[in-house]
């Protein structure tokens, strides 16, 4: 999902106002002279190649890739995954002869280019610190109060030894609200599908989607702007989104493979992996990807990692799929049929926490996505058109740190998932023994119920009417429920 629908659920939000362990890579130098020799036939493009995960299968898919006309970027040893890149437009079709390969895919349908930027409208500071002690900003975040956020904090900040992961477009380390909780030595940029832990290549370029994800998750009470849920935790800046605002499959592997290396307790994923909304078992192409993604996941959990991700913008029923008419979003869209078997990525894989969004009122927001089976938890992630809150702004988005010492509202299921990250961290904190099986566990089982609506059609013309199914502790808007900070806030619950 380019960042900006963060324009779709791309990133999951729209806006307003606001080297590796058992890795073997190629020099960047080295790849890019081989690729000018490479055949010229066709644009350069990124592949992913599964083959089975060990070292002489590796070495030897290595090989066949250079003899095809590719040029490997990094090797993934441990989940038996190749990045490779070739201008060949028979680079595939060659690999796919190979006893070594099981499976190859283009990551994407043209080279990455530069797209439309998320706008942002800054939120005032006020100049005098509230008289209560609170967080000069605090009153516009009706977010944290609805989850019990203020609650939670008379119990626990959060621990130093949970570090959270976002997996975003980077994270602006040197803000007020953040810098005294973002661990430099676990960042890294995977932008070439391998890690780049230099400081530069993780910070924020042309989008503050992750500066404002990293906010709620973990903004520091030290009476500054704002608060975040578990605002003692670390944060780890796992850059995935490219200037374009693309987060291709190569770049998301990258990133949980580094999660699960690191063994971080959680990773926040606010976006879709580009350039399909829906990745299909019938096209080779996303077939490969599907798998290379499906095993650095499957990777991470076995590291400790409870993955979290967002539902996706587009007031879409991901447990009746029909069409999609948005894919692929790097060249030209277009309709095409899709079922069951075309899922999000990473949003429908095993084990991945899905969350829809609210507004203040607890309802669905407009555009969350749904789907019986699919939502795992809902947050608060602003509806800016139906449910206005009575705060000083009136702003229904939900604030959060933005690069540059400032904040800023957006609103998106991007927005409503980092809340979900940020309950799983204070679990981690109180439950120090607890592993991704039992986090989710009790993140469900302590989420408030929340029945399905008779009807839903907020806008009354049917623009955005939706069908909710199931019972009031497990349905298609709501999974388990609104997720609640109070309760992950006591050691002695589970």
């Amino acid at each position: 999902m380019r960042v900006p629908r963060i324009r779709r659920a791309r990133l999951g939000a729209a806006v307003i106002a606001l080297a590796t362990t058992g890795a073997l890579a190629l020099p960047v130098a080295t790849a890019a002279a081989a690729t000018e020799s490479a055949s010229a036939s066709g644009p350069l493009l990124s592949y992913i190649v599964n083959t089975r995960a060990n070292h002489g299968q590796v070495q030897k898919a290595e090989r066949e890739i250079a003899a095809a006309g590719g040029t490997v970027v990094v090797s993934y040893e441990q989940i038996g995954v190749v990045i490779a890149r070739s201008a060949d437009t028979s680079f595939a079709a060659k690999l796919r002869q190979s006893k070594t390969i099981e499976s190859v895919g283009a990551s994407r349908t043209k080279g990455i280019e530069a797209a439309d930027v998320e706008a942002t409208v800054e939120a005032t500071v006020p100049t005098a610190a509230p008289t209560d002690g609170s967080e000069p900003l605090w009153a516009n975040q009706w977010d944290m109060k609805q989850i019990g956020v203020d609650q939670a904090h008379t119990k626990t900040l959060g621990s130093r030894d949970v570090v959270v992961g976002v997996l975003d477009s980077g994270i602006d380390a040197t803000h007020e609200d953040l810098a005294p909780n973002v661990d430099a030595s676990l960042s890294a940029s995977c932008l070439s599908g391998k890690p780049d832990t230099s400081w530069n290549s993780w910070q924020p370029t042309t989008s503050d989607h992750g500066t404002h994800v990293a906010g709620t998750i973990a903004a520091a009470k030290n009476g500054k702007g704002m608060v975040g849920i578990a605002p003692n935790v670390r944060l780890a800046a796992v850059k995935v989104v490219d200037d374009g605002g693309f987060i291709y499959p190569e770049y998301a592997i990258c990133g949980f493979v580094w999660a699960g290396e690191h063994h971080f307790k959680v990773t926040n994923n606010s976006y879709y992996i580009d350039p399909w909304l829906f990745n299909c078992q019938n096209d080779p192409d996303q077939a490969a990807v599907m798998t290379g993604v499906r095993r650095a996941v499957e990777f991470s959990r076995r590291g400790g990692v409870l993955n979290v991700a967002a539902a996706g913008n587009e007031n879409y029923d991901l447990a009746h799929k029909t069409t999609d008419v948005s894919s692929p979003d790097d060249t030209t869209p277009a309709p095409r049929p899709v079922d069951d078997d075309c899922l999000s990525l990473p949003t429908e894989l095993p084990g991945v926490v899905v969350t829809t969004s609210v507004g203040v009122k607890g309802d669905k927001s407009y555009y969350s996505s749904y789907g019986l089976n699919k939502a795992t938890v809902a947050a608060p992630g602003g509806d800016a058109r139906y449910q206005l809150p009575d705060t000083p702004d009136k702003n229904g988005r939900v604030l959060s740190t933005i690069p540059g010492n400032k904040y800023g509202y957006k609103q998106g299921t991007s927005m409503a998932s980092p809340h979900t990250t940020g309950v799983v961290a204070l679990l981690a904190s109180t439950h120090p023994w607890a592993g991704p099986d039992e986090l989710r566990w009790m993140l469900t089982h302590q989420a408030d119920e929340h029945a399905c609506p008779s009807t839903y059609d907020p806008s009354g013309d049917g623009a955005w009417k939706a069908t909710c199914e199931g019972s009031a502790d497990n349905n298609g808007f709501y999974g388990a429920g609104i997720i609640n900070a109070n309760k992950a806030a006591d050691w002695w619950r589970i």
